[in-house]
């Protein structure tokens, strides 16, 4: 049974020697402790240097689903750039009535009445509340949640949770033909400064900027910008 979200129930120092030859022997031994120290530090910076890209790699967060979002425990989501779509399994057998779905405009909530959540958190994004609808479908919630702020890839459904890997979203190519020309420019954009940022390219908008700057010292030739810095 379909129906608004809002419409369910609520939610030690050596003392210095004063011969000549003691102290050559103690600025030897320095040296020789310089030496080896530098040594140690040549000897790890090539596993310094190993540990770096894995750090990066981490950062960048989890493979994306089929549908550009996550599959968790209790739940999984997926997302095109104007919703979100959450799946939560509560078992078979129950009714509408007998759950708690709950919507607000960055918070999420889904328990069978008189348990606990399964589903119950801050999003990590705003949603147009008014606009959320759900239906229990073989035992599954499923929420579609209208972004507040389209036109780009959620990291996560709540915030805090698991990051996915955004660099990783790409739409289906075959779909661009469906969108309307402000939306497939938009999606397009997007595709493009993702493949510029994964091969360390600056994106459309830095490109742009270069340009602008460019521009800007062609016109201005009595001007000294040998410590300008084009981003």
């Amino acid at each position: 049974a379909a129906a608004p979200a809002g419409l369910a129930a609520a939610q030690t120092q050596a003392e210095p020697s004063s011969s000549a030859p003691a102290a050559t022997a103690e600025a030897g031994a320095e040296e020789e402790s310089e030496r080896q120290q530098g040594q140690q530090a040549d000897a790890a910076s090539p596993q310094d240097a190993e540990l770096t890209p894995e750090k990066s790699d981490q950062s960048k967060g989890i493979k994306p689903n089929a549908g550009r979002g996550a599959d968790h425990g209790a739940y999984s989501w997926t997302q095109s750039l104007q919703e979100v779509s959450v799946a939560v399994p509560v078992g078979r057998g129950l009714k509408g009535k007998q759950l708690e779905v709950v919507a607000g405009k960055q918070h999420v909530r889904v328990a069978v009445k008189g348990q606990e959540p399964i589903l119950d958190g801050p999003l990590s994004e705003p949603i147009k509340a008014d606009e959320t609808m759900w239906n229990l479908s073989d035992g599954v919630v499923e929420l579609t949640l209208t972004k507040a702020e389209g036109m780009h890839w959620w990291a996560s459904l709540l915030a805090g949770g698991p990051a996915i890997d955004v660099q990783a979203v790409e739409p289906e190519n075959s779909k661009l033909a469906d969108l309307d020309p402000e939306t497939r420019q938009t999606v397009e954009k997007m595709m493009f400064d993702q493949r510029q940022k994964a091969m360390g390219l600056p994106t459309s908008e830095e490109m742009q900027k270069q340009e602008m700057m460019k521009r800007f010292m062609a016109a201005h030739p009595e001007m000294d910008f040998s410590n300008a810095k084009i981003m």
